[in-house]
């Protein structure tokens, strides 16, 4: 058994793709990272797998300065890979602030990386699908696209989310540039009752369907349905231009959105753990 580590981001591509599209949905991060974006580099990245007699059994990604990425193919477990780059890791220096994977195999890592137990659970994540469109009786109200007249205040509702959500907090104008980029792309999508009240984002697509994130509505306005409205609304028009389903990942300690997103008809393939290394100057994952 050994660490291969990659300087290409095709030949890594090449090795781990249809590996982690098995379960796209649990690995719609990694995917993304190694085929939506277009990287041409590993500038500031580590990619490895461990391999097993030519057998990629565990497949690994670090983005600094977000958490390290891990999966086990087939979800199949593997303490021996698992023990083995966690050594790697601390021979070579690499010292992520987390480790974001299937909930026994982030639990795992954490206990090979940092024996002495210094570290602490985050968050648990649900892993969640829609294949069918939602039957649902939408909140007063309408659904339209992001305009150029709403990052008056969209940027603060992308950092409200955030802090909400216990993920990555940019700043006002980092948030600015983004929601730029959704603008150009039609992907941000606003629930109208008069004013804005609440969002949701078609965030990034998997091989076979599409993700959901972003989803917020401002204190004043919750509580009426407005969430639930612009999710099946945005839901079912990933499905009706052809996706084959929407898929988002909702913090499983909530009991408000984790409850929301069932009774559309969501369902959980997989869950996820944030486990954190270190108390400050952390980031999470953009959901």
């Amino acid at each position: 058994m050994q660490v291969r580590h990659y300087e290409e981001v095709s030949s890594f591509r090449a090795d781990v793709f249809d590996i982690l599209a098995v379960n796209e949905i649990q690995n719609n991060l990694p995917i993304d990272l190694i085929t939506g974006r277009k990287l041409d580099s590993t500038e500031g990245f580590l990619l490895a797998t461990v391999c097993d007699n030519d057998s990629v059994v565990l497949t690994a990604i670090y983005v600094k300065p977000f958490h390290l990425l891990l999966y086990e193919t087939g979800n199949r477990r593997n303490d021996a890979a698992v023990l083995l780059f966690a050594r790697e890791l601390s021979d070579i220096g690499v010292a992520p602030a987390g480790v974001m994977a299937e909930s026994t195999l982030a639990r795992r890592f954490a206990n090979a990386y940092r024996p002495a137990g210094d570290y602490r659970r985050h968050m648990s994540v649900a892993g969640m699908k829609l294949d069918k469109p939602v039957v649902h009786s939408d909140a007063p109200g309408r659904c339209r696209a992001l305009e150029a007249g709403d990052l008056f205040f969209a940027p603060y509702w992308e950092r409200a989310f955030s802090e909400d959500c216990r993920t990555t907090v940019f700043t006002i104008t980092e948030n600015t540039e983004r929601l730029k980029t959704r603008l150009k792309k039609g992907t941000h999508y606003i629930w109208e009752d008069g004013v804005p009240v609440s969002q949701a984002v078609h965030g990034r697509d998997t091989p076979n369907g599409a993700l959901i994130n972003g989803v917020y509505t401002p204190p004043f306005f919750r509580g009426r349905g407005y969430a639930s409205s612009v999710v099946a609304t945005l839901s079912n028009t990933l499905l009706e231009h052809g996706k084959g389903f929407c898929c988002l990942l909702a913090d499983a300690d909530n009991p408000a959105s984790y409850g929301m997103y069932r009774k559309l008809g969501y369902s959980d393939v997989c869950k996820l753990e944030d486990i954190r290394f270190v108390t400050s100057h952390t980031h999470g994952l953009a959901l």
